[in-house]
């Protein structure tokens, strides 16, 4: 990697425009802080950023925040390291919100600055005329209502005496609350000074260099630093009441005290994950693997953050059954935070690699019929998601999809994660699970801490893997996988033999048959799920309430398979049903949950509306924003 602006101007250069510009001088000895290279594809220009990189880039950026609980933002300064091409004279940043009160050098000289035109999606170019400065300090503060941050009251907590803070900043919500280039594929290190009230910390994704905090007016200071090269998005805070507890050496979960003891009973195999995955695909580099896990608004199953996965509450099942979470937060840890997709449009990249990752570490774990049924309910999951996206000729189920003119969020639905969690394992088919593995973990060494894309990973597959076997290449159809709509015939489907089974009692339930106990009470959560899923979607009132009846449905603690009874009871406008769906969509955030049980309720007409206008007012104000644009666009 290339390294800092007093760099010999090829180095420099390697840097702005990517290690390939100069192969042999971007891998010179590195120094601190570390500059990861840009990718020099052509796929490589991220349409979701005002930034302009290769003329002035932020390799590093220091916040020093104040939280203002009461005002519901974050007050203080940037102040941000460039990397600059010679005869640079601005640099543009990506805000949304931000009310930006002075700029200036180091050496505290005013700069002038222009914010530019708001975009509905992309919030406002800051462009900031540098006179030779090559550290700028913003002082500014975020908006009450920044899309990345939720102020929570305690009331909205799990021990209802103390608010609570977090964020949530991909793909692009991250410029709400730091003025920075706000795209996946300018990587930057990044340390964080960050007051927060007294009787309240505050963690981050990085190292904690002050984990109690130094008292200072108005609160606690706490310190962090990130020595490694991120994707800003990765950039993430929460500050409440929070306990720690070690899972491991290297492993531990942060939550409310007063739900820590069955968090942690329910985490109990972190530790063991980050080994398997390490003999896997290699070293885990990033120092402690701890989770944090949030009141039930976070809009996500988990975020990758690095250092510390943030996760939703609703991954507590009391039995460990949805840990398959953590083992895809933790795959990230080298897909999505190691090496990371340079533009939104191949999401497929973080997503598609840490499915099929999380899939090996739960085989490796649990066993092959575990990981089995987990892939083959993802398989259902994505022919859902091509029917939902206008079928296989549809262009939004393409891995390299365009999304010119619209939000990243519109990219994110099921296709990424298991169109490409397919694709990986139709390579892995075709060449063997032995060079297939030993090509992954070269891969990850390979663009460590760099951004990649659809054209980088495909030369990559071809002079590592593939190595000019054009037969082989046109067997596994590369080209049609990443960029043509659909699922090529050759896709691999891993089967469940013991979905055979609860298929069946699926089956002689619908036709009448009785619920099967003995069966239920055998069967693993990922069976339970298949049950229920594979019931008809139109059966009677008596049916329903047999089903319901004989396993607890609508007081179902599992999520997911609360869930898919809510989804098979809004198919079936079941009213018994409604109170269940009303706690469960009042009581939890998770965009995966809400979003298609609005949407199912939106297509069942009148009856339906109503239902979701009645329950929307009442849980819109809990969700994260997040949660919000996404459902107010099923909820008119």
């Amino acid at each position: 990697m290339s390294l800092i602006s007093n760099t010999p101007r090829a180095v420099l250069m390697a840097a702005l425009l990517g290690a390939a510009a100069v192969p042999a001088l971007a891998q010179a000895a590195p120094a601190k802080p570390m500059v990861a290279p840009l990718s020099t594809a052509s796929d490589a220009t991220d349409i979701h950023s005002y930034a302009k990189p290769k003329i002035a880039r932020v390799t590093h950026v220091d916040l020093d925040l104040t939280a203002d609980f009461t005002g519901k933002k974050m007050v203080g300064t940037a102040a941000l390291d460039l990397l600059l091409a010679p005869g640079a004279k601005d640099v543009v940043l990506d805000t949304k919100g931000l009310v930006v009160k002075s700029i200036t050098n180091a050496k505290g000289q005013a700069l002038k600055w222009t914010l530019g035109a708001a975009d509905p999606h992309l919030g406002a170019p800051l462009t900031v005329t540098l006179n030779g400065a090559k550290r700028i300090v913003i002082a500014y503060e975020s908006a009450p209502d920044g899309a990345a941050l939720q102020w929570l009251s305690p009331s909205q907590t799990a021990g209802k005496a103390k608010p609570y803070l977090f964020s949530q900043g991909e793909a692009i919500l991250n410029r709400t609350w730091i003025p920075t280039q706000d795209s996946p594929g300018i990587r930057q290190t990044w340390t964080a000074r960050i007051v927060a009230p007294e009787g309240l910390k505050a963690v981050m994704s990085a190292e904690q260099l002050t984990p109690d905090g130094e008292p200072v007016a108005g609160g606690r200071a706490y310190r962090f630093r990130m020595d490694k090269p991120v994707a800003p998005y990765l950039i993430a805070i929460a500050i409440g009441d929070l306990a720690f507890q070690p899972l491991g050496q290297r492993t531990g979960v942060y939550t409310e005290p007063s739900v820590m003891k069955a968090t942690a009973w329910e985490l109990a195999d972190v530790e063991k994950m980050v080994e398997a995955a390490e003999k896997l695909y290699g070293p885990y580099r990033w120092g402690r693997y701890d989770l944090l896990v949030l009141p039930p608004s976070f809009p996500f199953g988990g975020m990758e953050n690095p250092r510390l996965t943030f996760a939703t509450p609703t991954i507590i099942a009391g039995d460990r059954s949805l840990v398959s979470l953590v083992a895809h937060e933790l795959a990230h840890s080298w897909s999505g935070n190691l090496v990371t997709n340079a533009t939104w449009a191949d999401f497929w990249l973080n997503e598609g690699f840490t499915v099929y990752f999380e899939n090996r570490i739960m085989e490796s774990l649990y066993g092959k019929d575990t990981a089995a049924m987990l892939a083959d309910l993802g398989w259902t999951d994505l022919h859902r998601a091509i029917e939902e996206a206008g079928g296989p000729t549809g262009p939004d189920t393409r891995l390299h999809i365009d999304l010119t003119g619209r939000d990243p969020d519109d990219g994110m639905t099921d296709i990424p994660y298991e169109k490409g969690a397919a694709f990986l394992r139709t390579i892995e088919k075709e060449v063997g699970r032995e060079r297939w593995d030993a090509y992954l973990r070269g891969y990850f060494d390979r663009h460590a801490f760099q951004p990649q894309t659809a054209e980088g990973f495909i030369a990559d597959l071809r002079t590592h893997l593939l190595k000019g076997d054009k037969a082989l290449e046109a067997k596994i159809d590369v080209q049609r996988w990443v960029y043509q709509p659909g699922l090529p015939e050759n896709a691999v489907h891993v089967q469940s033999k013991a979905f055979e089974a609860v298929d069946a009692q699926a089956k002689a339930f619908a036709a009448g048959g009785p619920a099967p106990l003995e069966a239920w009470k055998a069967w693993s959560t990922s069976e339970r799920v298949r049950f229920v899923g594979s019931l008809p979607r139109q059966l009677s009132p008596e049916r329903l309430a047999a089903v319901d009846t004989a396993f607890g449905l609508s007081a179902q603690g599992n999520s997911e398979i609360r869930f898919a009874w809510l989804q098979l009871a809004v198919a079936n406008r079941y009213e018994p049903a409604v109170p269940s769906l009303e706690q469960f969509l009042t009581g939890q955030g998770r965009r995966k949950f809400v979003a298609p049980l609005f949407v199912s309720l939106w297509g069942q007409g009148d009856w339906g509306q109503s239902v979701a206008k009645r329950i929307y007012a009442q849980s819109r104000p809990l969700y994260h924003a997040v949660t919000r644009e996404t459902v107010d666009k099923t909820v008119k």
